[in-house]
């Protein structure tokens, strides 16, 4: 089951002006910031009631996300859905011939299992998703 929307991931031009909008501007929550190593992205965190913006920030010129600002500019990299078991997801996606990044689950932000499904078997969109894990 996809329980819901988990995060938008955002690679703004600008982190600092970007979170300064939705933080400063339209008053959401700060919740934090974390360095994914595995995926060469820093993020920050910005509460929503029922999900949250993921601000995505390049650690490196070999990251996805510095080759999506160079190719697409700045905008909303991805969807994430929170599932509740993504070792089934996996095996229901590969049973219907679904092109996927992650062939096993890896690390996520905010100590979570994620895969990524490619664009070209969703239209285009880049969806991501993530299992949360016992705290």
């Amino acid at each position: 089951m996809v329980k819901r929307i988990s995060h938008l991931g955002i690679v703004p031009k600008d982190v600092e002006k970007a979170v300064k909008f939705f933080h400063g501007v339209l008053n959401l929550e700060k919740e934090g910031s974390e360095i994914v190593d595995e995926q060469k992205v820093a993020v920050q965190f910005i509460r929503t009631e029922n999900s949250r913006l993921e601000i995505l920030e390049a650690t490196s010129s070999e990251s996805p996300i510095a080759k999506f600002l160079e190719t697409k500019g700045s905008g909303v990299q991805h969807i994430a859905l929170e599932v509740d078991n993504l070792d089934e997801w996996i095996q229901h996606l590969k049973k219907n011939n679904i092109r996927l990044i992650d062939e096993a689950p890896r690390y996520g932000a905010h100590n979570t299992r994620i895969i990524f499904i490619h664009p070209h078997s969703t239209g285009g969109v880049l969806v991501e998703l993530v299992e949360e894990q016992n705290k």
